[in-house]
This record gives structure tokens, sequence and C-alpha cells, in this order.
């Protein structure tokens, strides 16, 4: 049996089937045809992987922590007010600006201006974190009316005794001292959102009258104590303290 010449195809006429079980010949110029998967930029380009979804990172949204400082810290919000309570600490209130909380807090400015607004209203919630309000009028009013200056003096000098927020409370008494929007934050909050409550729960009359002498007082002992460190008071034993401004304190807040 004689085995057929090759014969090519004429002009037109279309190229035979390959034999079964043989493969296809690449094509003439070496190169693989694009696969579903692949996009050319053109007649003649080379083919380009198409991208897959799940290849492409995921954009960031600007004020936003990322998912692994989410997961694996405090949300955002305590973030930038931890942050701010150290940049308040270490710099002072003129220094500090919000951008560099923001950027101790790892979160872009707008998210502080989100949660805050202004620097004010940040120092205003640093102060208010640092005093914990919420938890310390209960503390303060809860026993005999008698006892409540005690309570008070007790609670005022165990803050500035410890050292986890002696820090933040001390560059709030000096950014006071220099800064007026400071000393409005501070003003606004010992005597607004502390004392005069506690005032307001007794019955007594000129709550806000008392409520500033009372304060008037306590700055007063932290500022000689802790500020400008006059001795024998700076060095004198807390609990001496207590005993000799309680009964000032009553006076102010638990006499009718």
């Amino acid at each position: 049996m004689t085995e057929e010449p090759d014969r090519r195809p004429l002009a037109g006429e279309p190229d035979p089937p390959p034999v079964s079980g043989e493969s296809e010949p690449p094509p003439a110029n070496g190169e693989s045809e694009p696969s579903p998967a692949t996009e050319g930029d053109g007649d003649g380009a080379r083919s380009r992987p198409r991208p897959r979804p799940e290849d492409a990172p995921a954009p960031r949204r600007r004020g936003r922590p990322s998912r692994k400082a989410a997961a694996e810290g405090p949300d955002a919000r305590t973030r930038i007010l931890e942050a701010a309570r150290t940049e308040f600490a270490e710099r002072g209130y003129d220094k500090t600006s919000i951008r560099g909380i923001a950027k101790a807090a790892g979160v872009d400015a707008a998210l502080v201006h989100h949660y805050f607004g202004t620097k004010d209203e940040v120092f205003a919630a640093a102060v208010e974190v640092t005093f914990e309000p919420a938890l310390v009028i209960p503390a303060v009013l809860d026993g005999p009316p008698e006892g409540l200056g005690e309570r008070l003096a007790r609670f005022f000098l165990s803050v500035w005794e410890d050292p986890g927020t002696r820090t933040p409370l001390l560059a709030i008494l000096r950014s006071a001292v220099t800064h007026e929007a400071a000393a409005n934050v501070l003003r606004d909050f010992v005597l607004r959102r502390l004392l005069e409550r506690i005032a307001d729960e007794l019955d007594v009359p000129d709550p806000t009258f008392r409520a500033e002498l009372a304060a008037s007082h306590m700055l007063g002992i932290a500022m000689l104590r802790y500020v400008v460190r006059a001795e024998p008071l700076a060095s004198a034993d807390p609990e001496h303290i207590v005993a000799m401004v309680a009964p000032t304190l009553q006076r102010y807040l638990g006499e009718g």
C-alpha cells in the first residue's frame, strides 16, 4: 500500500483536521494564542494575564485603621484619646496639634475631627477620661453626708498620686495656666461637669459658688504640691493632707 504524498491546501481551502492522536503544531510565529484569562492591547500585542479580583489589594479608607490594627488593638476613638493624653502631657496644649494626635494614634486627621471636632474638644475629652466622672460621682456620693468632704479629698489626691494619671493631669494644669482655651476647658469640666453635679445632689444653697470654692481649694493644693513642689506640702503624707482638707471641703459642700 503506497503512501499518499503530502498535499498543501489550495488557496481558500481550509486546513485539514489533525489526525487522531496527533497534537496541533504551534503557530508559526512561536507565540501561544491568548487564553480566555488573558487580554491584549491590540492586534499583534503580547497578551497579558488578567488580574484576578482576589489578588488585587483592598483599598484603604482615609482615616480608618487597618483591619489588623482594629483586630489587635483598641478602637480608633480610644486610640485617639490615649494619643491625645500623651501628646498634651509631653508637648503641652500650645504645641499639640490635631495632626500630631492623629499620627500618634495611627489614623487620619479627618477621623479626629469626626469624633471630637476641635482641639479644645479633644482636650476636654482627654480631661474627662482622666477623671472618669461617671464612676467618680457615685463613689463620692455613696456614704453618709458627713463624710463627703473626706471622700472627695481622698479621691482627688488618689488621682494625683497615681503615676498613670498624674502626668496628663500635670499637662492639663500647666496648659490651663498658660492658655485661655485650656483654662476654659478645665474650668468647665471641673466646675460644671464634676463638682456642680456633686453639689446638685445635695440639698445646699448656692451650689455653684460652693463648687467653685471647693475647686479652688483642691486645684491650689495640686498646683503647690505637684507643679511648684512647695515644701513641706510637696512631701507631706497624702492621708495627712486629707485629714487637714476634708473639714473645709465638708463645710463647702455639706453644710446648709
